[in-house]
């Protein structure tokens, strides 16, 4: 529509059209580029002909972005220099001008319309300059391709060069191109061609010849008016079926939601039947499941804890008395049996759930040199690192308590496993996050043996203080631990 539009003189309608079809094209999809770049040549032609050359330009450079076609987009390029010609920016029009000569194919319409422009522009940029060898071979090609819209602009042009120097020839050729134009059936043409008579035609014959003119014009104008119109039915029908079919959609959806609530308060009474009688059974039995499901969840849940109590009170304590008196010459017998006897009551308490509290508060730093120190020998040498007390200030009870059962479990597995001559436990603490560093010489964890008891409680304490636990360990390279504790 756009198109026709604007062929048939309404600019302004052609543009207006051309803008809407833009809404349905898709810049992003390849499919659509053929279509945009038609409609935004055509956007660039009605534009022209109104004179906003810059706007036109804007237009056809766009429609040659979108262009996969060589050939419309060498066409796009000769619109662009016409533009650039009649704002008399000759330079630039030239240069386009040349750039599509070097590409069309000689003896083509398209070099001749080319070649036809690029002589006018040399012209009007140089008045001594003599455009008639390009004009005639122009007009030659033409000729004998028969391209009455070719020969009609070569008419104009070949007019217009002789206006002021041979009037008789410039009244040949504005002849020649009113009977093209009469031919090809085109309007404008014939309009330009009945100017170009009256300015050179003998006096006596310019009433008649501008008769034809007004006649052509008043013709020409109410085409134009009809072309204004020739879509308005079109668009009226367009826009009462979307009307209707907007009116016939809701109407659909409205008896649709009137069947769908019959539908439902018909099977409202059934549902409800239904759902008391199955709810209230479903509801028992996932109550009962739900009942046993705690009840078994709780007895793990104390066999787990039972369990770590027992590693970590009475296996690991005991380990530790068991390590002092096989490397300790000076044991007092006194401490021995105090420590015993401590053992026995946070055994006994087990079963009744209640943590042994030390009476006197020891700080924490010894508690950890303490820990760590009987594990050395003669031949094991035990370097701890980090332990100050006032490392220890903010840090949380549960922390603590549940650091010294992973530095134990530690020292308990390197003690039965490793062979390790020495080994040290480093302690940092900073962006509250709290870092133990574990690093012996020992044998390894060997890839066969699984994972035991104490190292499955050991990563369980770190996840459960929301805190991380690597193991690096080669046979025969030592074993490397780095565990990883928020402060927060």
């Amino acid at each position: 529509m756009a198109i026709t539009l604007t062929d048939e003189g309404d600019y302004f309608g052609g543009q207006e059209t051309a803008l809407e079809a833009l809404r349905f094209l898709d810049v992003n999809n390849e499919k659509h580029y053929s279509y945009l770049s038609s409609d935004l040549n055509n956007l660039g032609i009605s534009t022209y002909q109104l004179k906003d050359y810059e706007k036109a330009i804007y237009f056809y450079e766009l429609a040659i972005k979108y262009s996969r076609d060589s050939s419309a987009s060498k066409i796009y390029l000769n619109n662009i220099a016409r533009a650039y010609q009649d704002q008399k920016e000759y330079s630039k029009a030239i240069s386009l001008y040349k750039r599509v000569l070097k590409e069309e194919k000689k003896n083509s319409s398209s070099y001749a319309r080319t070649l036809t422009n690029y002589a006018q522009a040399m012209w009007l940029s140089n008045p001594n300059y003599d455009p008639l060898v390009q004009y005639a071979e122009a007009y030659y090609i033409r000729a004998a391709m028969k391209d009455l819209w070719g020969l009609n602009s070569s008419y104009a042009r070949l007019s217009d060069y002789y206006e002021k120097n041979n009037r008789d020839s410039s009244l040949y050729y504005a002849h020649k191109q009113y009977t093209v134009a009469k031919q090809i059936n085109s309007g404008d043409d014939q309009i330009k061609a009945l100017e170009r008579l009256i300015k050179v035609v003998r006096s006596d014959s310019v009433t008649f010849y501008f008769n034809q003119y007004k006649l052509i014009n008043d013709s020409i104008q109410q085409a134009r008016a009809a072309a204004k119109n020739q879509f308005a039915l079109i668009r009226y029908e367009v826009e009462k079926n979307k009307a209707d079919n907007l009116r016939l959609e809701k109407e659909n959806v409205e008896k649709q939601n009137r069947l769908v609530r019959q539908r439902a308060i018909t099977g409202a009474s059934i549902f409800l039947l239904l759902l008391a009688a199955c709810g209230g059974t479903l509801w028992y039995k996932r109550r009962k499941q739900r009942l046993e499901l705690e009840a078994e969840n709780k007895v793990k849940e104390t066999q787990l804890h039972l369990s770590k109590k027992v590693h970590d009170v009475v296996a690991n304590d005991i380990y530790h008395v068991m390590t002092e008196v096989e490397y300790r010459d000076d044991l007092d017998r006194e401490v021995l049996l105090d420590k015993l006897e401590i053992i026995y009551n946070q055994s006994r308490d087990i079963s009744h759930n209640v943590e042994q509290r030390p009476t006197v508060e020891v700080p924490y730093n010894e508690q950890i040199s303490t820990l760590l120190k009987p594990y050395g020998t003669s031949d094991r040498r035990i370097s701890i690192v980090g332990i100050d007390a006032e490392q220890w200030v903010d840090v949380s009870k549960r922390i603590k308590e549940e650091i010294k059962h992973v530095l134990q479990e530690f020292m308990v597995n390197m003690k039965k496993h490793s062979e390790a001559e020495r080994v040290v436990v480093r302690i940092e603490k900073s962006d509250q996050q709290l870092k133990i560093f574990y690093k012996d010489n020992g044998v390894g964890l060997p890839a066969e043996r699984p994972q035991g008891k104490g190292m499955a409680n050991t990563v369980s304490r770190i996840e459960s203080l929301g805190g991380g636990i690597i193991f690096v360990s080669e046979p025969g390279e030592g074993l490397s631990i780095t565990v990883n504790i928020p402060l927060i």
